[in-house]
This record gives structure tokens, sequence and C-alpha cells, in this order.
């Protein structure tokens, strides 16, 4: 049973999604906090830099934004984007010039010391769909294994879109009827439709100035629309304004869920527990060894080690067994503490490659269950895993 507990305090909210007692995620929100991520600007472009093949844009924030060469030509692949392309052959100044308006939107939050990242390839979020205006193909979710299933939502989506706009088919789409689909697709694209109107009014007066043309939902709501269709069974909140916006919210998308107000919710399944253990860096593993998780700004290092563990029959089986836990909690740990960007694992050393492959397979299965994109890049020629996860939210 899936639950969604949100607790609200003077400082933050703490949204809790939990399976039968357990935590399974959990993301943070400070009051008074600016989020950018997900917001549609019309941005102004300060100053092109060729060498590095990117600009800066001004979005009216403090700090220009930063936009790279492969985040403004078209996408070349569904998989992999403009990662692959050789952006030497392109030119960034055949694209955008200085003083120039652009429609663009956060893809990664300002830090202290960088400004926002920006992508002029718009992603619309619906609750079965997820437009891609100027873009000409429609994926579907990888979680959706049914092949039948997969052919039928292409299908409904391929027949609603207009001519150069893509779209993204969602996890919560599976089963659902045509009508919703339908509906869902027309009220996701009469947002868009509003946001490009509004730019278009906007750039062409005398006076270009940047502006806020479209502002990303909270993590409250972002979570809800996607979790509603997943087996999500009771919402509770401490909060009556919180409890207010989530009922009004499952009226306006037609849903029925359980929402209840309780005052201590931190108390229930031992919650304040589970939370603690959410900052240890060492985990440990039922047979005794145990896991360490070190973030770093460029990436996020997991060493996998033996522990108490001694084994009972020879070294590569005491070894596989290590290692086999150690990626069920790996999987459990990337989504729980929402790990993102590039991961190195480094597994117990393997000689039977066999095993390498049994750990790969394992893994996959298990990031099966992670809502978030995740991408397993295999093992380096120094023995170590290399995968990538995209943030689900930014999380403290």
């Amino acid at each position: 049973m899936q639950e969604l507990l949100i607790h609200v305090s003077e400082e933050r909210k703490n949204i809790l999604l939990l399976e039968n007692g357990k935590l399974t995620e959990r993301y943070i929100e400070e009051n008074g906090q600016e989020r950018l991520e997900g917001n549609i600007y019309l941005g102004v472009v300060e100053n092109i830099l060729p060498g590095m093949q990117a600009a800066f844009v001004d979005i009216g924030k403090e700090k220009n934004t930063f936009i790279h060469i492969r985040d403004i030509i078209p996408k070349v692949s569904t998989q992999t984007g403009n990662k692959n392309e050789n952006f030497s052959t392109y030119n960034i100044k055949d694209y955008i010039k200085e003083g120039s308006s652009v429609l663009v939107q956060v893809k990664k939050d300002s830090t202290n010391k960088k400004g926002a990242r920006i992508s002029s390839h718009l992603t619309i979020p619906g609750r079965f769909v997820v437009l891609m205006p100027n873009e000409n193909f429609i994926t579907i979710s990888q979680k959706i294994n049914d092949e039948e299933e997969r052919k039928r939502l292409k299908e409904i989506v391929r027949e609603n879109l207009p001519e150069n706009m893509g779209a993204i088919v969602r996890t919560s789409a599976v089963n659902q009827s045509k009508e919703a689909i339908e509906q869902s697709i027309k009220k996701t694209m009469d947002k868009f439709i509003g946001i490009n109107k509004l730019y278009e009014e906007q750039k062409n007066k005398k006076r270009l100035k940047p502006q806020l043309l479209f502002k990303s939902e909270d993590i409250v709501n972002r979570i809800l629309i996607d979790i509603m269709d997943q087996d999500l069974q009771r919402i509770i909140t401490n909060d009556a304004k919180m409890y207010d916006i989530i009922v009004d919210r499952l009226k306006e998308e037609n849903k029925e869920i359980k929402v209840e107000i309780q005052e201590d919710i931190l108390s229930m399944y031992n919650l304040k527990k589970q939370l603690e253990e959410l900052q240890n860096r060492k985990v440990w593993l039922k047979c005794g060894g145990f896991i360490t998780i070190d973030k770093t700004e460029a990436l996020t290092a997991i060493d996998v080690n033996s522990g108490k563990y001694t084994g009972k029959k020879d070294l590569e089986q005491t070894i596989f067994t290590v290692n086999k836990e150690a990626t069920i909690e790996i999987a459990k740990q990337l989504r729980l503490r929402d790990i993102g960007g590039i991961i190195i694992i480094d597994y117990i050393d393997m000689k039977d490659k066999e095993n390498e492959e049994k750990i790969i397979q394992l893994f996959e299965e298990n990031l099966k269950k992670d809502r978030s994109k995740t991408q397993i890049v295999g093992f380096s020629k120094l023995n170590l895993l290399e995968m990538t996860r995209k943030h689900m939210c930014s999380n403290d």
C-alpha cells in the first residue's frame, strides 16, 4: 500500500512516500525558497561565447543563466538527444543573436557559484503525457513493458498531436481510457498555447524585457500528479491549508483518494528513525557487509564492503553474496535520497564475468521501481559500475 505523508512546519514541508510503512522517497521544500526548475521564461541573450558554443541569457534574475548549443539545436535522437553530436560542426551564432529573445525553460536551478542552466527544448508536463514543442517523435516510458499497450498509447497520442509537437507518454497512462488521455493532451496543449501566445506578444515589444511566462508547480503538486495513478491509497497531512489544496487538486483531476488530517504524522511507522538513517554515510546490509555513499560536486561514489561477512563457501561466492545485497540496497538508496547525476559504484571485484552480468540484471530489475530515469552504462576497465540518474526533485 502506498501512502503520501506531507508534514508542514514553519520552516519547511517534508514530503514522504511510503510503501507498507517503509519510507521509499523523501523530499524537502524550504518555505520561502525560490525554485526556478521547470519555469519557462522569455529570456534576452546577453552575450555569446563562440569558443564554448554557449551563451549567457538574462531571465530577470540576479545571475544570468547558461545555455549550450546542445540545448538549442533540434534533438537528433529519442534516446540520447544531442549528447553524442559533434558540436564543432555547428555555430551558435546561426541560432541566437545578442539582444534577441529566446523562449527557454530552467533545467537546473542556480547555485551559490553558478547561474541556472536553461534549454530551448521545452517540456510541458501533463497527467498522462509530457508535451515537447518543436519535436517530431513520441516516446513511451521505459517502465511500460507490454508491447500491445505501448502500441495503443502511441497511436492515441499520435492521433491527437499537431505537427511539430512531440510527446513522452508517462507510466500513469497505462490502461487509461482513450478519452482520458485525449483530455490530458488537450489540457496540456492549452497550457502551451497560452505560454506561446504570451511569448509572441512580449517579444515584439520595443523594450524587450526578460520575464516569467509559466511557473512550474510546487513539489507537492508535481509528486501528486506523478503518483496518483500508481496505487496511491491514502494521503495524510498535518496542515488544514495543505489538506484543502490536495482535495481541490484531486477534484480537478477527477481522482478519488482518501485524504486525512493527523497532528503528529512523523510519529507514524517509526518515521523519525527512518529519516535519521538517511543522514548516515554508511548503510549496513543484512549479511553484515555495508555500503558507503559519498556525494561530490561532480558525482556520487558508492563503495561496497564485505564488513563482518565472511561467507560459508568459496571467496567468489562470498563476494557475489555481498554485491547482490548491496545492489538491492543501492537501488533503494538512490530513490530514497534522490541521488542524481553521475554515479560510480565500486563493487568488490568479481573474477567471474557472469556474476558481473547477473549484478547488472539484478540492478536493472530493482531500478524498475524508481520513477526517475536511470541508465546503467556498465562496468569500466577499472571494474567500476557507471550509471546516471535524473533527480526527481532538488533534495536536501
